[in-house]
């Protein structure tokens, strides 16, 4: 029994639709799973966390928010898969889980990277390495999803 026209182009606006909802940031693009995660040190307790001090991208924008806004979230750098990148993605949350384990936080998007993952700063990286692979490997595979930042 063969495909309809109908049931073709159904199926094709379908697929065409879940692709702009990936390319557009749509539900589709704020995730992705079995990402590389590195750490950083921007060690933002010690510089007050000022993300000017720490020379990260986002700093052109949101370096001049309240301290309690940039201290509420331990930092990462974003390049992942899925997501907005550049300025859209500043100041915007992830949910960080390590797939190894399970562990999870959330983390505040401050700068950008260029390893096609996340660049966790050390405490956030240190916070889901729970039993210590991430740091006998030099990174950890995780999921990420975008989530809202509660301030």
């Amino acid at each position: 029994m063969g495909i309809t026209q109908a049931t073709r182009l159904s199926l094709l606006l379908t697929v065409a639709s879940a692709v702009s909802l990936a390319i557009c940031g749509g539900v589709a693009g704020q995730q992705a799973s079995g990402v590389v995660a590195t750490y950083n040190m921007y060690n933002p307790a010690q510089i007050n966390w000022d993300l000017r001090a720490a020379s990260t991208f986002c700093a052109t924008w949101d370096a001049d928010m309240p301290l309690s806004w940039r201290q509420h979230y331990g930092w990462t750098s974003f390049c992942g898969p899925a997501g907005a990148h550049g300025e859209p993605s500043c100041g915007r949350c992830l949910q960080v889980t390590n797939t190894a384990t399970g562990a999870q936080t959330v983390a505040r998007v401050v700068d950008q990277c260029s390893n096609g993952g996340l660049d966790l700063d050390i405490s956030v990286f240190q916070q889901i390495d729970t039993d210590g692979g991430g740091m006998a490997h030099g990174h950890l595979i995780v999921d990420y999803k975008f989530v809202d930042c509660h301030d």
